[in-house]
């Protein structure tokens, strides 16, 4: 709230629709992301893997329909199989090997990166692009109804924000009003109360892994519908704004826990923030001491309140 009265203050613009639009649009894939690890944290967990899920789907989609000629419906099916089976190793490894969250994730983000990386010589995937060893041009598409979801419109409203927005609608129902979000609360507040409560504690870190992986999955179709292209590592640039959104939403309305619609708000400051100093020509190099300092307060107030 303050941030936006600042800004509207100062700046003529910004609080026009076309801005709040830009806005939106331009947090869609980092709200994503942050309900990705929204979901980790409901178990107490935290997934550092979810920006290269990100990227590594949005290559395996510009792959599928580029180069192995295929239609849109495997350009997302398979991505979100992927998510599947990363969230699958992630706590297998977690949970059964009892290597902690933080390090098994953060060994998934570098062994996804350089999968993508490898995946495609290291070079970015596109319509046209030149194949290589002199073997032609590549013989697919990207095509428009996949581009759709990153840079379709409904209504003048981007179509990235209206799916970000069911997803925040959907996680917030999950989480609040079915068994199943409540018992990954329950586990992520003291597991071993849950277990004697008679919750199967393994099977509820892994759903929250799972689900983790899969909305990180589908935050990297829109990225790479987005861009028109499978770049590589393109999730990684989003990861730390994510880690901030979540964990921003810990605060919001004193809710002390994570939650879909605080993450939500978190993801909107983060934006309202980078969009504002962009319009107030703050340097580039300065904004992320800015972000930072908000991050800290956020985390102070949150913190705090547990302590108290």
């Amino acid at each position: 709230a303050l941030a936006i009265v600042f800004f509207s203050l100062t700046l003529d613009n910004f609080l026009n629709f076309g801005n709040i639009t830009n806005i939106f649009r331009s947090v869609s894939i980092v709200g994503m992301i942050a309900l990705a690890i929204t979901m980790s944290l409901t178990v107490n967990g935290f997934d550092l893997s979810v920006g290269a899920v990100a990227g590594f789907a949005s290559v395996i989609a510009a792959k599928t329909m580029v180069i192995w000629e295929m239609s849109p419906f495997w350009a997302i099916v398979f991505p979100l199989l992927m998510g599947l089976l990363v969230g699958g190793v992630n706590s297998f490894l977690i949970i059964k090997v009892g290597i902690s969250d933080m390090l098994t994730t953060l060994s998934m983000m570098f062994l996804l990166t350089g999968i993508s990386i490898t995946f495609q010589n290291g070079t970015a995937i596109y319509n046209y692009m030149p194949l290589p060893n002199n073997q032609g041009i590549a013989p697919g598409l990207m095509h428009k109804s996949y581009l759709f979801i990153g840079q379709g419109r409904v209504f003048g409203i981007p179509f990235p924000v209206i799916l970000m927005l069911a997803i925040v609608i959907l996680v917030h129902i999950f989480l609040n009003y079915t068994k199943h979000g409540r018992y990954l609360y329950m586990v992520g507040g003291n597991e071993e109360a849950a277990k004697l409560s008679g919750i199967p504690t393994k099977k509820y870190r892994m759903m929250a892994y799972m689900m983790s992986a899969v909305i990180a999955s589908i935050g990297g179709l829109v990225l790479g519908a987005r861009l028109g292209s499978g770049e590589v590592d393109a999730g990684g640039s989003y990861l730390m704004d994510a880690v901030a959104a979540a964990f921003i939403g810990f605060s919001v309305l004193g809710i002390g826990k994570a939650n879909a619609f605080g993450t939500l708000l978190g993801a909107l400051l983060m934006g309202i923030l980078l969009n504002g100093l962009i319009m107030m020509d703050f340097p580039y190099y300065s904004q992320d001491i800015v972000k930072g300092i908000v991050l800290t307060v956020a985390l102070g107030l949150t913190y705090y309140k547990k302590k108290a």
